[in-house]
């Protein structure tokens, strides 16, 4: 059963979403050399909390902090830790915050200095195939066209998609049905409504599709070792098209600064 959200709700969800992104702006500067992961962590949380948020990821099936942090071949779900960046990394942080009653969930892959020509092919992908993804989440469309519009311009690119891995729904809950597959067939899967509202994640990987899962239980990487980024709004299923709930230009504003 689908939770389709009213107006008043969808604002709600708005305000959440939007306090993710201030957030990921706020640690964009902190993406350099020598800075510890579990410091930009610390960062996020003192700022969803000064703004009146609670995090979202922390304590969620015992999840031990407010960031997943995930660097170069861990895809998703890093653990922040005394690990430091160094130049040249991809780095993906996802956000979650719970405000006024509703969940706010985004990504954003950050680069950390000069990076390589294939990496930083692979992020613009990334991102390119979330816009792709996002042109098809409309009413009457079909889970599986955002999916096949991301896999398509990501295998065309010489990448590969994560299948393990999923969008999802989002609302008062993290994680709500449906599923959102970032692969799929044209005009299959559950029908889009109005007022549905998703989280579309593209995760791709610069080698195969393949992962894996450490030790830690959370933290995913890919069997080859090779780079992955991942790109995610919250969107609102409207008949003339997708509402994107959260937004990156803030993020890439504090980027273009450092």
């Amino acid at each position: 059963m689908f939770q389709i959200k009213s107006d008043e709700e969808i604002e709600l969800l708005r305000q959440s979403n939007l306090l993710v992104s201030a957030t990921l702006a706020a640690v964009a500067g902190m993406m350099m050399p020598g800075m510890a992961t579990n410091a930009i962590d610390k960062r996020a949380e003192e700022f969803i909390r000064d703004h009146g948020g609670v995090p979202g990821f922390k304590g969620y099936h015992g999840y031990p902090a407010s960031l997943c942090i995930s660097v170069n071949d861990q895809v998703v779900h890093g653990i922040p830790s005394a690990r430091v960046l160094m130049e040249g990394d991809l780095v993906s942080v996802d956000c979650g915050v719970l405000l006024n009653g509703f969940h706010g969930d985004s990504a954003y892959t950050f680069t950390v200095g000069e990076v390589s020509p294939e990496k930083a092919k692979l992020v613009r992908v990334t991102r390119e195939c979330l816009i792709l993804g996002i042109k098809e989440a409309k009413s009457g469309k079909r889970v599986g066209d955002i999916g096949n519009a991301v896999q398509k311009h990501a295998e065309q690119n010489g990448f590969s998609v994560v299948r393990e891995m999923v969008g999802h729904g989002v609302g008062r809950q993290l994680h709500e049905p449906p599923e959102v597959p970032n692969y799929g067939r044209p005009g299959t899967g559950p029908v889009l409504q109005n007022g549905l509202t998703i989280a579309i994640e593209p995760m791709i990987n610069l080698g195969k599709r393949h992962i894996y899962q450490e030790r830690d239980g959370w933290t995913i990487r890919t069997n080859d070792h090779k780079p992955s980024a991942h790109f995610e709004h919250s969107v609102a299923i409207r008949e003339d098209g997708a509402d994107i709930l959260s937004d990156f230009m803030i993020i890439d504003e504090a980027v273009s600064k450092f």
